[in-house]
């Protein structure tokens, strides 16, 4: 295929998720499906177009002047690979499966509009029934941190310090040009570019558990619930296991480590993820009907750890379409869950021990109001100050990113660099006690 026909088909998928609204990787497997004569780099090219004009959506329609699939395609080539005019005439031929000819209108708009005067969410590239809680969280930075959400992420590993340290891992991996991540002191950064990244799953270093894919600011929510060797802990929401693994690294294997999910078929993936890292302290508690499966831990843990259910608005880089897939309803419901989650961990937690929050998200509802309206009505939890939390994790340089909105802290692609985090360690004391 021709880059002019990776353009066609990209439009042409575009043009389904405007229809159907789905996940932009079900339409692109379906695309790949139904056209066998693409080859995997043609699939990959293509993606990376889509996924493109996702991330600049709202900007590269306001440059073209129209909501269409075509538009938003054109705009993309524009804002988010550079490209002028006369490259991106090049390619709408109407030839040999090219995009049709430029109209004049278009080409003026490619030449000569600019983003002076658009709203904060079309210069941040984020749904406009969100302007209001950007604005809430970050001020006039808005468009700026709606901005960074809309680049493209560097692939993040976390290096398994079961099985060695950052320097070993960075020579098994020294073909890739890997780098050490700023603020993590376990992980490793590998640029991108415009593709999709390294194929992990044909890496030694992966396969035999010595690194695991990790957004940084996932690495630093996990460091700063400070888990120690021999401590009891309880992973509440532990999904496939990232955070559980871990954790189980800053234990050495010593201690207990519960992984536990109100889904159990979220934590399917766990059990293959534990033995390629070497996690033997980590027990993997699945529901079972009615029955109590986290009993005999209630009141026993040093912490329990929250990895909430959220929009995943911090995590945009990686999933452009989700953020216009994201409606209103969906926001309600995840913080009536992460409110029960709350709850539901107090039963674990003891006397003395820590409760760690942690979203993917920048909206402070799902953040500093969510902790907030918890601690209210908890008077035996303290939240930690950023300073004591990073102090803690031995992390000092963290502290930096204490909220201005309240407890805890957060990590945003404009600030640090990472996904969009927010993590807040509660520690309780009797009640009545602060």
């Amino acid at each position: 295929m021709t880059p002019a026909a990776h353009v066609s088909a990209a439009i042409e998928i575009l043009d389904d998720l405007a229809q159907r609204r789905r996940p932009a990787a079900e339409a692109l497997k379906d695309w790949g499906a139904s056209h066998r004569f693409a080859g995997s780099k043609d699939r990959a090219a293509i993606a990376s177009l889509v996924f493109d004009a996702l991330r600049k959506a709202a900007s590269a329609a306001w440059i073209m002047g129209a909501d269409t699939p075509r538009a938003r395609m054109l705009g993309a080539l524009r804002e988010a690979r550079g490209m002028d005019a006369a490259a991106i005439a090049a390619l709408c031929t109407g030839e040999r499966h090219a995009p049709p000819p430029l109209t004049d209108d278009e080409r003026v708009r490619l030449e000569t509009a600019t983003l002076d005067g658009a709203p904060d969410h079309v210069r941040g590239d984020y749904p406009e029934w969100l302007a209001e809680r950007f604005a809430a969280a970050f001020g006039d930075r808005a468009a700026e941190e709606g901005a960074a959400l809309a680049a493209r992420a560097p692939v993040d590993l976390r290096v398994n310090i079961l099985k060695g340290s950052r320097e070993q891992a960075l020579a098994k991996l020294s073909h890739l040009n890997p780098q050490s991540t700023p603020l993590s002191p376990i992980g490793l950064r590998i640029d991108a570019g415009q593709g999709r990244g390294p194929a992990l799953s044909a890496e030694t270093a992966y396969v035999k558990g010595f690194v695991e894919p990790q957004d940084e600011a996932s690495q630093l929510a996990s460091l700063l619930c400070a888990a120690a060797p021999g401590e009891q802990v309880l992973d509440l929401c532990a999904g496939g296991g990232g955070k559980a693994l871990a954790l189980a690294g800053q234990m050495h294997n010593k201690g207990q480590l519960y992984a536990y999910d109100a889904d159990g078929r979220r934590l399917m993936p766990i059990h293959e993820r534990l033995e390629r890292a070497g996690a033997r302290n980590i027990q993997v508690r699945q529901p079972k009907g009615q029955a109590d499966v986290l009993a005999d831990i209630e009141g026993r843990c040093d912490l329990v750890l929250i990895d909430a259910p959220c929009t995943g608005t911090g995590t945009w880089r990686r999933h452009p379409d989700a953020k216009w897939r994201l409606a209103p309803g969906a926001l309600e419901l995840r913080l009536k869950e992460q409110a029960a989650l709350l709850e539901q961990a107090v039963r674990f937690v003891k006397i003395g021990g820590r409760l760690a929050y942690v979203t993917c998200s920048l909206l402070r509802d799902e953040n500093e109001e969510q902790v907030a309206a918890f601690l209210a009505g908890h008077s035996e939890f303290a939240a930690m100050s950023g300073d004591e939390a990073a102090v803690k994790a031995g992390l000092p340089e963290l502290a930096r990113f204490a909220s201005p909105h309240g407890a805890g802290l957060r990590f945003s692609p404009a600030t640090s660099g990472t996904d969009g985090f927010y993590v807040c360690v509660m520690r309780r004391g009797c009640r009545g006690w602060v």
